[in-house]
């Protein structure tokens, strides 16, 4: 597996958290499907809470993760969405994210939306990870 990360020298460099490109070479991909912010019970964990929420997704996507002998030193592609009336506390959220991720970091999107599938939800999180 060959995870190799790109910095174009004409490209202000990356935030903390993320990296701009990516060049991968492997077998298999992973594809995991946004993760929410509910446990295994399908309750949701933290209403109104973009914390609580963010580490409940971050450990929906490990578990994701680990089902296939993966960590997240595997994913290459994050798609992070979040409601658009929690995106002034995006810092929250990087804080977070930096509690499971670990450079050379991934690639990375942010995108604020008006909804998500459940309205209680602050936060979903797609991933793309590569296997060998």
């Amino acid at each position: 597996m060959l995870r190799k990360v790109v910095q174009a020298e004409d490209v202000l460099p990356a935030g903390s958290g993320f990296s701009h490109a990516m060049l991968v070479e492997g077998k298999r991909l992973y594809f995991i499907s946004g993760q929410g912010p509910l446990d295994a019970d399908g309750n949701l964990v933290g209403k109104g809470d973009l914390e609580a929420q963010s580490h409940q997704v971050f450990k929906n996507l490990h578990a994701q993760l680990v089902a296939v002998g993966a960590d997240f030193s595997n994913v290459v592609k994050f798609t992070y969405f979040i409601k658009a009336e929690a995106m002034k506390d995006f810092h929250i959220f990087r804080q977070v994210r930096l509690q499971y991720l670990q450079p050379d970091y991934p690639t990375a999107s942010a995108v604020g939306v008006a909804c998500l599938v459940d309205p209680d939800w602050l936060v979903e999180v797609e991933a793309v990870a590569i296997l060998d």
